[in-house]
C-alpha cells in the first residue's frame, strides 16, 4: 500500500475501538467531534473512511463531497443520520453493527415494559416528593397476558424470549420470518391487524423506512384493544406522536413507553405531560458493554474492508465473511472479466443481463459475483465509478433487468459461470470457469467452445472455417508490429463458423483493426479490454 489509509471518527468511539484502527500501521485516524455537515463537506476529501454515530448527519453532498471515500462506518443499528442512496451511487459501502446493541435494547424493552405495568416512575416521583400514595398506582401482572411484537429480527426475537419468562402469550408479525423460526422461540406469527386487535401490550422493533413511518397511527390504535400499552425503543418516526397522545388522553391507550422520539432531542413533547407516560432520552444501546461493543465491531468492520476487501454487515452491498471471500476470490475476477467481455462483444441497447451458476460455486451466496458481473458489464459503456456497491442499482437505473439461476449439475467443468447479455438486437454469451482452482478461463463465447485466456487486449474474431484466414490475420499483425502473446481456437465443425481469442501485448490501432475487418471470409472482428 502507497500510502496510510485515513479514517475520520467524527462521533465518539470508545477507546478501545480506537485502539482497533490505531493498531493497523496502514491505518492514520483523526478525531473531529460534532463535525457539522458544513464543515464535513470542506474536509471529507481527504479522508477514505468515516465512522459515526448517531450525532453526524452524513448528507447526499457530504458523500458527494468524499472523492476518496470508499466506506462509511455507523456504530449502532440505524442509519437514519446517514443517506444510504447517496453512498450507493457514490459507489461508497455503508456499514452498521446490528448485533451490538441487541441485548441492551431488548432488556430496555423490557425495563419500560415493568416500568409501565408497575407504574415505577410515578410510584418514584410520588415517594420523592413526600407522598405515600399505595392506593393511586394499582399495576397489572404480565402473567398469561398478550405481547405483541412487530418485527421479529434481532431485537424482537430477544425480546420475545425475555417475555416468555414471564409466561406471557407472545404473537408477532414479521413478514420477513418463517413460522418454523417463530416456533423455536415460541412466538406465534400473525398478521399485523391480529397482533393490534389481540395484544394487551405492543412492542416495536422495525427499522424507520417508507413502509415503517408512523406504523402506529390512528387507523391502527383503532384497531387495539381499549387499555392496550405501547412501547417503542426502535426509532422516534415509527409512531405517530400526536395520534398515541390523542389515544392516551380518550383512554384507549393505558400507557406508552418511549424510548425515541421523532425528533431528537425531545424535551417538550406532549407526551411528557400524561402521568401514563414514561419517556427515556434514546438509552436503549446506552450501556457501557453496547458501547464498546459497536466500537470495536465498526472499527474492524472498516479496517477489514480498507486493508482486506471483506465486506461485513453492509447495509447497500452483499456482505462477504474473510471465509467466504477466501473461497470466492478467484469467481470475483473471473465474474467481473466475463461481464467485461461479454458488454464489449454484445450488440444493441441492452435488456438484460442473465448469470448462470452451474457446479460448486452454485453453493456459494452468489449475491457478490452477481454484483461482480454487473460491474464488469457497466464498465466499458458507463464513465465514472462503477463497482460492486453501485452496479444492481446504476443497472435498474438504466432498465437493465438482472437474473441470476442455479443448478448443482456439472457440465464440463466443475464449476461454470455463464453470462447472457439479451439486447434488442439478439442475445451473446460467453461461459467461464476456474483452471486449478484459481486461473480465469473463457470456455465458450456464443456456441463456440474454446479456452482463452482472459487477460489484457483481446482481437476476437469470427470467420468461415476455410485455409488462410489465421495466416493472414497473422501478417496483418505483424507487418504493423502488433505481438501476439497468444491464440485460441474453436468452430462449430469444419467448413463451417469458427471463432478465434487472440492476446496482443497491445491496443491494435482502429486502421490494423479495418484492415482485418476487410479480409475475406471475416464475419466479425472486435478488439476488447478484459
Amino acid at each position: 500500500m502507497d500510502k496510510a489509509m485515513r479514517v475520520l471518527v467524527t462521533d465518539s468511539l470508545s477507546a478501545q475501538g480506537l485502539e482497533v484502527l490505531r493498531q493497523s500501521p496502514e491505518i492514520q485516524v483523526e478525531l473531529r467531534q460534532a463535525t457539522a455537515p458544513e464543515e464535513l463537506v470542506e474536509m471529507i476529501d481527504q479522508y477514505d473512511a468515516l465512522i459515526v454515530r448517531s450525532a453526524t448527519k452524513v448528507t447526499a453532498d457530504v458523500i458527494q463531497a468524499g472523492k476518496s471515500l470508499k466506506v462509511i462506518g455507523r456504530a449502532g443499528v440505524g442509519m437514519d443520520n446517514v443517506d444510504v442512496e447517496a453512498a450507493t451511487a457514490q459507489g461508497v459501502v455503508v456499514m452498521n453493527t446490528p448485533t451490538g446493541n441487541t441485548i441492551t435494547t431488548a432488556e430496555h424493552t423490557i425495563t419500560l415494559l415493568l416500568a409501565l405495568t408497575k407504574n415505577i416512575p410515578q410510584a418514584v416521583a410520588s415517594l420523592h416528593g413526600g407522598r405515600w400514595e399505595k392506593g393511586k398506582f394499582l399495576n397489572v401482572e404480565l402473567y398469561n397476558k398478550t405481547l405483541g411484537i412487530i418485527g421479529l429480527g434481532r431485537i424482537g426475537s430477544e425480546v420475545a424470549k425475555r417475555a416468555k419468562g414471564f409466561a406471557m402469550r407472545v404473537i408477532a408479525y414479521d413478514p420477513f420470518i418463517s413460522a418454523e423460526i417463530a416456533n423455536r422461540i415460541g412466538v406465534e406469527l400473525v398478521d399485523p391487524e391480529e397482533v393490534y386487535r389481540q395484544a394487551d401490550f405492543i412492542t416495536i422493533h422495525v427499522p424507520l423506512g417508507p413502509d415503517t413511518y408512523h406504523i402506529i397511527n390512528r387507523d391502527t390504535i383503532s384497531l387495539m384493544k381499549p387499555g392496550v400499552r405501547i412501547i417503542n425503543c426502535a426509532r422516534g418516526g415509527v409512531v405517530d406522536e400526536e395520534a398515541l397522545y390523542e389515544a392516551m388522553v380518550s383512554g384507549k391507550v393505558a400507557g406508552a413507553a418511549c424510548d425515541v422520539f421523532e425528533n431528537e432531542p425531545s424535551t417538550d413533547s406532549p407526551l411528557l405531560s400524561l402521568e401514563n407516560f414514561i419517556g427515556t432520552p434514546h438509552l436503549g444501546a446506552a450501556t457501557a458493554e453496547a458501547q464498546e461493543n459497536v466500537a470495536i465491531a465498526i472499527a474492524q468492520q472498516v479496517v477489514d474492508y480498507l486493508i482486506r476487501g471483506v465486506i461485513r454487515n453492509s447495509v447497500n452491498t452483499p456482505s462477504i465473511e474473510p471465509e467466504l471471500l477466501a473461497k470466492i476470490q478467484p469467481y470475483l475476477t473471473l465474474a467481473e472479466k466475463l461481464g467485461r467481455l461479454d458488454s464489449q462483444l454484445a450488440e444493441g441497447r441492452f435488456h438484460e443481463i442473465r448469470i448462470e451458476y452451474a457446479g460448486e460455486v452454485a453453493s456459494y451466496d452468489t449475491s457478490p459475483l452477481t454484483a461482480a458481473v454487473v460491474k464488469g458489464v457497466l464498465d466499458p459503456i458507463m464513465s465514472g465509478n462503477i463497482n460492486i456497491v453501485n452496479a444492481m442499482p446504476f443497472a435498474r437505473h438504466r432498465g437493465i433487468r438482472v437474473v441470476e439461476t442455479k443448478t448443482s449439475q456439472e457440465e464440463d467443468y466443475a464449476s461454470l459461470i455463464s453470462v447472457i447479455i439479451q439486447t434488442d438486437r439478439g442475445q451473446s454469451l460467453v461461459a467461464g470457469t476456474l483452471f486449478r482452482r484459481r486461473e480465469p478461463r473463457v470456455v465458450r463465447i456464443d456456441e463456440y467452445s474454446l479456452e482463452a485466456v482472459p487477460e489484457g487486449y483481446l482481437l476476437i474474431f469470427s470467420n468461415l472455417d476455410v485455409p488462410g484466414v489465421i495466416g493472414k490475420m497473422g501478417t496483418i499483425l505483424g507487418k504493423n508490429q502488433v505481438n501476439i502473446a497468444g491464440m485460441n481456437l474453436g468452430r462449430e465443425k469444419p467448413g463451417g463458423r469458427a471463432v478465434s481469442v487472440v492476446n496482443v501485448d497491445d491496443a491494435i490501432p482502429t486502421p490494423v483493426l479495418d484492415e482485418i475487418r476487410a479480409m475475406p471470409n471475416i464475419v466479425y472482428a472486435k478488439v476488447v479490454k478484459v
